[in-house]
């Protein structure tokens, strides 16, 4: 059960970009203003710094493994369906909140102008609305929000052509409020990083993106580097045209500054602009938080009923009438409470990320081949961890109460519908590889396998399929050719109705009229049968080495190909595809290290190549 990929970049960064500039920038900065005062853009850009550092891990995942659920999929196959059940409700309530939030600035902007319609009635009627085009179909949802972010930049380019040149720098005279400290401006940096939850909202459709190894890790962080600039720009117009005592308390500050500057006209502009980016934020989180609970259903972590696609548009149709209607009570929780609750749990997720990356990385899970790796590994992961979990602590009790709820909801879900459930992780690998036991069977690396060819698009061919069925041999101790050879035809010779001794023969003339060694670690014996329809591929490894004629080395990887003449195609081009493996990078440290016959079939399966893909390029 698989998601259409119809998604491209410009769809990766609308939705990203829609789902941060929302509430975050219009409503938020005038609520904060009073616990830092002007220096206020300082903690907006240090939000932006960490959420971009703490998205790399996440991207890297993501490139690994663009499956629906994003960060909730990775924990899982790393750390157990356990974690992953806490870290995909944590995920799904995250992006809930912050798509409340937006929902919330809607109704707000409303109300100023209709001050009879209830805030909590036209929350409803909104949420209403975006179910209904969540429904649609996600290419549906995906054209809207780029017209509707188009808009949002159009307003947004007035606001800082116009604003820029009229600010006061006398206004950010002290930076500081009396009495508040560069503690204060960390502190605020924690609690508006609500504002760049939107990056969960792409992360989550990896699995609908084209060319998801490019797409997502371009999109996204384009995404982030232009809204923080933005956010940085905004707040310092803003900061530099309305009062300070003015600025306090107000949910309506970027259109009120607008209307200082530009009149009536610019109110206007600004208070669409608004609108238009709580519509983004909202519509483009609820997309995106539905695909948690789908993934949870999928993976049996929660009712099967809740992973039913729409057959016309292959829609998550019920997991979005569950998102929706989440997002609609959520929606009426106070303000603070929904801002702090919301940045707690998308911090505790990025934690969760983290962590994802170490125990992939050093449990060796040889088919993790993620196209965007973070450096500086492990010191950038562990630095991630604590300061996330630093800023979480800052967020105050309540913040992490909230947290410790939804981690305790998350438990009782995995106790009624997931306790049942067996899934191969990479913790499992890494305490394999520690203990030396046999903990694990190939089911995570069949399943990264699968993905792996889905994002790269690949199409099997005969030499894939040869693969997966092939004969392997792994020898151990230093080898002759002689033995080496008599082992081959012991194995493979039944299996072409040869007997042991005229197969060990026909290798041995073979490698008599030319050497079948192609480099110190390789070899390639190839040989002509009679008859017809037959063609076989068998895989041997020579852990510590057999001794062959034309190299000076001790030959470590033999492929054995046979073949009739009928077959002399697949023949040339199973040799075409070896010889582009082996001279890959990391090909001998791979062949070496694989504890398994699956792993050394995965070598090749996943090796570099000339291949045909879906979308028809070699």
């Amino acid at each position: 059960m698989t998601l259409r990929r119809s998604l491209r970049f410009f769809d990766v960064f609308s939705i990203a970009t829609g789902a941060m500039i929302s509430s975050g920038i219009f409503i938020l900065p005038g609520v904060v203003f009073p616990n830092v005062g002007p220096a206020l853009f300082i903690s907006y850009f240090l939000a932006g710094v960490v959420s971009l550092i703490g998205i790399l891990n996440v991207i890297e995942l993501s490139t690994a493994m663009p499956k629906a659920g994003g960060d909730y999929y990775f924990v899982t196959r790393s750390m157990g369906p356990l974690v992953g059940t806490v870290s995909g409700v944590l995920s799904w309530l995250a992006l809930v909140m912050k798509s409340a939030f937006a929902i919330f600035g809607m109704s707000e902007v409303l109300h100023v102008f209709f001050p009879e319609i209830p805030v909590w009635s036209s929350s409803a009627v909104f949420t209403l609305i975006f179910l209904l085009c969540n429904l649609l179909g996600v290419k549906t949802a995906a054209y809207l929000e780029n017209f509707m972010v188009i808009i949002l930049f159009g307003a947004i380019g007035f606001f800082l052509v116009v604003g820029l040149p009229q600010i006061s720098l006398g206004a950010f005279k002290p930076m500081l409020l009396p009495g508040k400290n560069i503690n204060d401006v960390l502190i605020t940096a924690a609690a508006v990083y609500i504002s760049y939850g939107g990056l969960l909202h792409a992360i989550s459709i990896s699995e609908e993106v084209v060319k998801p190894a490019r797409n997502i890790p371009l999109g996204i962080m384009i995404s982030i580097l232009v809204t923080t600039l933005l956010y940085v720009a905004i707040l310092i117009v803003v900061i530099g045209i309305i009062p300070a005592k003015e600025f306090a308390g107000n949910t309506t500050s970027v259109a009120d500054a607008a209307k200082l500057f530009a009149g009536i006209p610019g109110y206007v502009v600004m208070t669409i602009g608004a609108a238009m980016a709580f519509t983004t934020t909202a519509h483009a989180g609820m997309m995106a938080a539905s695909r948690y609970p789908f993934a949870l259903s999928r993976d049996g972590l929660m009712p099967k009923f809740v992973s039913v696609e729409s057959r016309k548009t292959r829609n998550p149709w019920v997991a979005i009438l569950i998102t929706g209607t989440l997002m609609g009570i959520a929606a009426q929780i106070p303000l603070d409470a929904l801002v702090k609750a919301a940045s707690a749990v998308i911090l505790a997720s990025y934690v969760l990320a983290s962590f994802a990356v170490i125990i992939l990385r050093e449990s060796r899970v040889l088919n993790y081949r993620p196209t965007f790796k973070v450096p500086f590994y492990p010191f950038f992961q562990i630095f991630c961890i604590v300061t996330f979990s630093m800023m979480i602590l800052a967020l105050g009790w309540h913040a992490l109460r909230i947290n410790l709820i939804v981690i305790g909801f998350s438990l009782v879900v995995f106790y009624i519908y997931g306790r049942k459930t067996s899934r191969e992780f990479a913790l499992l690998h890494l305490l394999e590889r520690i203990t030396n036991r046999n903990l694990t069977s190939h089911g995570l690396e069949k399943e990264l396998l699968d993905v792996v060819h889905s994002r790269d698009e690949v199409i099997k061919d005969e030499f894939d399929l040869e693969v997966e069925k092939s004969e392997v041999i792994d020898l151990k101790g230093t080898l002759c050719t002689t033995t080496l050879f008599r082992t081959i035809a012991e194995k493979l010779a039944p299996g072409v109705g040869l007997s042991a001794d005229r197969f060990y023969e026909m290798l041995i003339e073979r490698e008599k009229s030319s050497s079948t060694a192609i480099n110190h670690f390789v070899a390639i014996p190839h040989l002509v049968l009679e008859g017809e329809g037959c063609f076989q591929i068998a895989l041997v490894r020579c852990k510590d080495g057999a001794a062959m004629e034309g190299t000076d080395g001790l030959i470590k990887a033999v492929f054995v190909i046979l073949g009739t003449r009928d077959c002399r195609n697949h023949h040339l081009k199973a040799l075409a595809a070896i010889a582009q493996i082996v001279h890959g990078p990391n090909f001998e440290s791979r062949w070496l290290t694989a504890r398994h016959s699956d792993q050394l079939r995965d070598i090749l399966l996943l090796g570099k190549r000339k291949r045909v893909t879906r979308s028809g390029k070699k």
